[in-house]
C-alpha cells in the first residue's frame, strides 16, 4: 500500500492564496512549482543580500542614505574606497586558493 505523504499547510495555503488573489489564473503542476521555487529563491536572496549589505555598512565600505519616501539607498563610501579595494583583492586571492 502506498504511504501517504504529510501535507505542508504553509505551502498549501500559499498556493490557495495565489489562486484567490488571481481567480482567472490557470497553471500546471510544473508552472506552480516553478513560481513557488522562484519566490523561495528570491526571498532567500533578499535575506542574504540584506545581511551582506548590513555587514558592508558596518565595515564602512558602503554608506546608507534615507531618500525621500523612506527608501534606503546605498553607495560606496569614498572615504574607505581604498580599503574596499584591498578587501576585494584579498577576498579574490582566498577564493582562488585550492582546497
Amino acid at each position: 500500500m502506498a504511504k501517504k505523504r504529510r501535507i505542508e499547510p504553509e505551502m498549501t495555503c500559499e498556493i490557495l492564496d495565489y489562486f484567490v488573489r488571481n481567480p482567472q489564473a490557470t497553471d500546471s503542476l510544473e508552472g506552480i512549482a516553478r513560481w513557488r521555487l522562484m519566490d523561495e529563491v528570491i526571498r532567500r536572496r533578499l535575506d542574504e543580500t540584506e545581511e551582506g549589505l548590513r555587514w558592508l555598512v558596518a565595515q564602512e565600505y558602503l554608506i546608507s542614505i534615507v531618500a525621500p519616501g523612506g527608501r534606503v539607498m546605498l553607495s560606496l563610501n569614498t572615504e574607505h574606497a581604498e580599503e574596499a579595494r584591498r578587501f576585494l583583492a584579498e577576498s579574490s586571492q582566498r577564493r582562488k586558493r585550492p582546497l
